[in-house]
């Protein structure tokens, strides 16, 4: 009889722990761990051209023009709103001061809103990027191609500019960090789209000055005749028809005398 319980019990125990080593057999694993995504890259500073401007060098001018014809909003949005950036030349102030012929005065305003579209590219360019952008010139600007677009030659380092009307040449790199290059140059842009083909000619240079001694030159005496000595004068041809003169005189009067006495 115990014996019987026993058994009992033990089957009881037995069948009571099955579902419980079941029920952990077939558990779900546990959820794996999620990776992390990477963070975005961060975004590239945003940069004021209008305050660039400002306080990186005398281009007062230009960012005069800029303002009015409201060019600045179109560089502005494109170096920092698109992925290609933006190069832009901008003349001294000096530039404009010395431009003389042809003058900016007699543009209108469409005409002087595509001269400041000229001094700019839809692309950023490092000045290493110029020796390989020479080959393939000319290059199309934000005013347009054919006649609004530049020439480039980079000689031993040296960055050119051609637009027809003007040449010049990167002088120095005022802001140059991707996606905003600004390279001051010392002339105003000018393109043949709007001042046509007639370019003036360079004027030729002024001749030197002759510095000759002025002991080479021919002296009065050595007109005069050869062989004279220094400091004598040859003798004047009418002193001597006024000599032979006044002895004639002096005969004929004699002679008169010498007939009344006779």
């Amino acid at each position: 009889m115990e014996f019987s319980m026993i058994i009992v019990l033990c089957s009881t125990l037995l069948f009571s722990c099955t579902p419980l080593a079941y029920a952990q057999k077939v558990a779900s694993p546990p959820a794996p761990t999620p990776t992390p995504s990477p963070a975005p890259a961060p975004s590239p500073p945003y940069v004021n051209l209008t305050d660039l401007l400002s306080v990186a060098g005398p281009f007062q001018n230009f960012l005069n023009y800029l303002e009015s014809t409201k060019v600045i909003d179109t560089f502005q949005n494109q170096a920092n709103n698109t992925d290609e950036g933006i190069t832009i030349f901008v003349p001294k102030d000096d530039a404009f001061k010395n431009l003389k012929k042809p003058s900016l005065s007699n543009l209108t305003q469409d005409q002087l809103k595509q001269l400041i579209l000229f001094h700019a590219l839809p692309h950023y360019y490092s000045l290493s990027d110029f020796k390989n952008l020479s080959q393939v010139s000319p290059v199309s600007t934000f005013a347009g191609a054919g006649r609004y677009a530049l020439n480039f030659t980079d000689t031993s380092g040296t960055v050119q500019l051609d637009s027809g009307w003007s040449k010049t040449k990167v002088s120095s790199s005022v802001h140059s960090t991707d996606p905003v290059a600004v390279y001051q140059v010392d002339k105003v842009l000018l393109p043949e789209a709007i001042f046509g083909t007639d370019i003036p000619p360079t004027p030729a240079p002024a001749p030197a000055p002759d510095t000759s001694p002025a002991a080479d030159s021919p002296t009065s005496d050595d007109s005069a005749g050869a062989g004279s000595a220094p400091g004598k004068s040859t003798p004047n041809s009418s002193y001597r028809i006024n000599g032979v003169g006044i002895w004639s005189q002096l005969v004929l009067a004699i002679a008169g005398v010498l007939v009344l006495f006779l």
